[in-house]
């Protein structure tokens, strides 16, 4: 949410899950055969045989040269998975076919297990998902890419573990988690969107920092949008897909920096307006 259309063949790695014809849930391409997503995707009764990856797409249910739909041959979650909201909510999904890349299906690197993400650090998170929380109106058919802030552990914690009058409820943030988002919220991802990457780029080169997991509410403020940290789960994925060691890199993330205050927000501008106020009512 709070997002904007993105350039076809912006993002070569994001994939559309559809179980038998309707998307539910993103991933990300990391090898010609491979696909991550979030376990969370899986936990009903969707087998592996009704499930189409569709890659290269752009605008869903409209047909595109760009497209490629593969079957997939099996799901395996990952075993330490906690259920919703809980640790472990990541996924790999084999394809039934090796796929050919193009300028429109491309792997993401993959960052190494030892790599960190700053504070601040700008990323960007993409998907189909709900333009709001509960909205009633249709997700965007357009593919949505949204940049938003790495907050710290610690600070994203301390966010969960204390209720707010939007978001009531208080969620344990662990070390297999990354938080992103805005501390007044109004930009995030959100349903339809799990399962999806959240990406970061250095020297233009882009590396997955998360899988969408979950959060309260969407763009909801104190409460950023919650990730699967994929460096915690290097050594799992690779044991799954050899292939993915060519893609596998040692970087340094070193910004774009940004606030981490959403200043497009309402309540940005209202908390600078009343700033103001009380600042003239002292010299009158």
């Amino acid at each position: 949410m709070g997002g904007k259309d993105a350039q076809e063949g912006q993002w070569p790695w994001q994939v559309s899950l559809r179980n038998n014809g309707l998307h539910f849930c993103g991933g990300t391409l990391i090898s010609q055969k491979w696909v991550l997503s979030a376990a969370h995707c899986f936990i009903s009764s969707v087998k592996a045989s009704s499930i189409t990856v569709f890659l290269g797409s752009y605008k869903l249910f409209q047909p595109d040269s760009n497209e490629v739909a593969v079957a997939v041959n099996r799901i395996i979650q990952n075993p330490s998975y906690a259920g919703e909201r809980g640790s472990g909510d990541i996924s790999l999904l084999e394809l039934a076919k090796e796929v050919s890349y193009t300028d429109f299906i491309q792997p993401i690197c993959l960052p190494d297990s030892t790599v960190t993400f700053p504070t601040g650090q700008q990323c960007w998170v993409t998907g189909w998902g709900n333009i709001a929380y509960g909205s009633s109106q249709p997700s965007p058919r357009t593919l949505q890419g949204v940049a938003v802030p790495v907050i710290g552990s610690s600070q994203c914690k301390g966010y969960y573990q204390t209720p707010t009058s939007s978001g009531t409820s208080t969620l344990q943030i662990n070390s297999d988690m990354i938080c992103a988002g805005y501390i007044n919220g109004g930009k995030d991802s959100c349903q339809g969107d799990s399962g999806g990457p959240l990406v970061c780029a250095v020297n233009n080169q882009w590396f997955l920092a998360g899988v969408v997991s979950f959060g309260d509410g969407c763009g909801e403020p104190y409460r950023p949008g919650v990730y699967t940290l994929v460096t915690y789960y290097k050594n799992w994925i690779q044991s799954n897909d050899p292939d993915v060691s060519v893609n596998v890199r040692d970087v340094i993330f070193t910004g774009p920096f940004v606030s981490l205050y959403n200043m497009a927000s309402p309540m940005y501008v209202s908390t600078l307006q009343l700033t103001w106020i009380l600042l003239l009512l002292n010299f009158l």
